[in-house]
């Protein structure tokens, strides 16, 4: 059975088998709840990767290409974007999706020395940097007074429930049910796909506009577990946001920092005084200094502070809080999804 399969994806399955144990470790030494590996029969599983050999591609000039892999032979594929000339494809993964459908994708390697290099942190002022808080109202608020607003879902998630409805009422195992499943799953697929496509309209302008981008380390389990909240926090994906923010900052030259997020939205920008606020409360309104802006302006003032402390940077001295945003009044500068959209950056 061995022999039918590329020795490289066999090594890469190994490889993965050992990754999963050791972050199972690495949880349970932090203190974590961890369970077991399940393990799964070969017709569960739905991806191979294929590292360094045992693949080619060719015919990539349009968006029809063919892909030969090593022990399955030439497979045509429809590209979405046409592969540089420059780089090297050093990994090819392959995996099927819920749907019936198949996808691959390419590691590409490529010059460091082609990418734009980040600013030095040194040069780094409160002008071309920025604070974002990931909302409950909006989206993201920015620390110089853009606001962001929710991707409306509420159609597809309504036909998601009609389709689901229908699910229920086939007979599990029947044909029926089978073809019913793979239109609940294309649904899913298609709600994934917006909230990606969005988050990566809105993070290639974050990186493109700022030389600094500071965000909070969230931790996302404990957000999913507000009552009414999940589906919310779900949508936001508000990990894969982070991971999209890193990676590109990369390819733009941008620096990217995730702070501390105890106390963002207690502590006053200002004066850095704590005001407990519960969570209806959408104002920051400090008793000590009586500095006032909006709740989640505040927070993004302080997650922007913070970044400049985890650089090893003080605060301008010429730089007051009041002065770094126009939030402390009610006017923002709102970007509607739908623009964000059409047009793939929050600039008009």
């Amino acid at each position: 059975m061995f022999s039918e399969v590329n020795g490289k994806a066999l090594q890469r399955t190994v490889t993965r088998f050992y990754q999963n144990l050791s972050n199972l470790s690495e949880k349970k030494q932090k203190g974590n709840k961890v369970g077991k590996l399940k393990w799964k029969s070969p017709i569960e599983y739905q991806s191979m990767t294929y590292s360094q050999h045992g693949f080619k591609l060719n015919n990539t000039s349009g968006r029809h290409a063919t892909l030969w892999l090593s022990k399955i032979g030439d497979i045509k594929i429809r590209c979405h974007r046409e592969i540089p000339g420059n780089v090297d494809i050093k990994e090819v993964a392959i995996k099927k999706e819920t749907t019936g459908e198949w996808f691959v994708s390419f590691g590409l390697e490529t010059d460091i020395d082609d990418l734009p290099k980040k600013p030095d942190v040194d040069s780094l002022d409160t002008s071309n940097s920025v604070g974002i808080d990931l909302g409950i109202l909006n989206y993201i608020h920015t620390s110089d007074g853009k606001t962001v607003d929710w991707l409306d879902l509420e159609d597809d998630y309504e036909r998601l429930r009609h389709e689901q409805w229908k699910l229920s009422r086939k007979e599990n195992g029947s044909n029926n049910y089978e073809k019913q499943r793979v239109e609940v799953a294309k649904i899913k697929r298609r709600i994934r796909r917006k909230v990606l496509d969005y988050q990566h309209k809105i993070t290639t302008w974050l990186i493109r506009e700022y030389d600094a981008v500071f965000v909070e380390d969230l931790n996302v389990q404990s957000m999913l577990q507000g009552d009414r909240n999940a589906r919310n926090k779900q949508n936001a994906a508000w990990r894969q946001f982070i991971t999209l923010l890193e990676y590109k900052a990369d390819l733009h030259g941008c620096h990217v920092v995730q702070v501390p997020p105890e106390g963002t939205t207690k502590e006053c920008a200002s004066c850095g005084v704590e005001t407990a606020k519960p969570i209806w409360v959408r104002e920051h309104s400090c008793p000590s200094c009586g500095f006032k802006t909006d709740r989640d302006a505040n927070a993004a003032m302080n997650v922007l502070k913070r970044g400049f402390s985890e650089l090893g940077l003080g605060w301008p001295e010429d730089t007051p809080v009041e002065t770094v945003t126009a939030t402390n009044t009610t006017q923002f500068e709102s970007v509607s999804a739908s623009h964000v959209v059409e047009t793939g950056s929050l600039r008009g």
